[in-house]
């Protein structure tokens, strides 16, 4: 078995690598060389389904429960805030950068890193089934939403994103809504008290204002943004519609549906939701992989920002290094000795985990 040692320094050139080689959402075949190549060197057997790559450790047996490790290798688009090299990684005073180095390349290799430490372990309570997905950023319908059919029923899971190795025990889930408020097109010299932009105003007000009931004591309020506004080709017409697009991010008080549905009752306007999967989730705080991570000085707190926990149906709980407030910024950066620091928290959480 490696020590920890050999595996961080292996792990941090491959997200040296990973870097260097661009991986768009639905994009990311390359990466996914790079990751199947990572198996290969270290004799584990693995499947791929488009750029998702998967492997199961070697004493796998049907009859265990099953632990899912899970992070991705797609990454955003670079902003033009840039002032290095995205796709060229670079070490200064502690920090690797380059584009997915903390969103979320550190996690990643951090887990692969773990799961081939327990790859040949015998007698576990658990089997461990280590997932690299894509198309996490996008939402899209290739990523790990994708292959959990090809995996076993999952008992619970980690899912690697920055949160500086603490444990968000819940996190937001998204609803997306096109919302199209009708009125009367008109030349724009004459009257007319069917404006479509004028009726959009309180429905905007509605967004801004509505007080969901429920509120969550990981993730507190469900919160409404109206993110786009579309009405108009010219000054001289009034438009018949007004086109909205609002951000919902939905507490585990609810289900998607269920806000759905108090949208459409107050909203005088055609509602469209773009997807209703990306659900919320939650872990209770006495599950064994909260317990242990607890009984190493973590913290717990509830996550706004969406993950592929959102397809998940199992327990699971958001764990990585990194920051989550470098996650899409220019120059993004993590410390490496946070590399070192989430593949040491990994393995100890799971050992003392797996002997409850």
């Amino acid at each position: 078995m490696k020590n920890t040692e050999t595996l961080t320094q292996e792990a941090i050139t491959l997200l040296k690598n990973l870097i260097e080689t661009p991986s768009f959402s639905s994009e990311e075949e390359h990466t996914a060389a790079l990751i199947e190549k990572w198996f290969v060197v270290n004799e584990i057997p693995f499947e791929r389904e488009n750029n998702n790559i998967w492997a199961y450790n070697a004493t796998f047996d049907k009859s265990k429960p099953t632990l899912l490790l899970n992070s991705h290798h797609d990454t955003v688009r670079p902003n033009q805030a840039y002032t290095k090299d995205p796709f060229k990684a670079i070490v200064e005073e502690g920090k690797l950068y380059g584009l997915g180095s903390n969103d979320a390349g550190g996690c990643l290799v951090s887990l692969l890193a773990t799961f081939v430490h327990f790859y040949a372990s015998e007698n576990l309570p658990y089997n461990i089934v280590m997932v690299a997905s894509a198309e996490e950023e996008s939402s899209g319908k290739k990523g790990l939403n994708s292959v959990l059919k090809r995996l076993p029923e999952l008992e619970c899971a980690i899912v690697g994103e920055p949160t500086l190795m603490q444990l968000a025990i819940a996190e937001k889930g998204l609803l997306v809504l096109d919302v199209k408020v009708k009125g009367t097109p008109s030349h724009a010299a004459h009257q007319n008290d069917d404006n479509a932009i004028y009726k959009t105003i309180p429905v905007m007000e509605w967004f801004k204002n509505y007080p969901f009931e429920k509120i969550s004591e990981q993730l507190g309020l469900v919160k409404m943004t109206v993110t786009q506004i579309n009405a108009g080709k010219q000054h001289n017409v009034v438009p018949s519609e007004c086109d909205l697009v609002v951000d919902i991010r939905v507490n585990d008080c609810y289900t998607n549906h269920e806000i759905l549905q108090i949208v459409k009752e107050n909203v005088n306007a055609d509602v469209t939701p773009r997807s209703m999967n990306l659900s919320s989730s939650s872990i209770p705080a006495s599950h064994g992989l909260v317990k242990a991570g607890i009984a190493l000085g973590r913290t717990t707190y509830g996550s706004p920002t969406l993950s592929d926990q959102s397809v998940l149906s199992c327990k699971s709980l958001k764990l990585g290094p990194g920051d989550t407030l470098r996650s899409h910024s220019a120059d993004e950066f993590i410390y490496l000795y946070e590399i070192e620091e989430g593949i040491q928290l990994y393995i100890k959480m799971l050992e003392d985990f797996l002997k409850q």
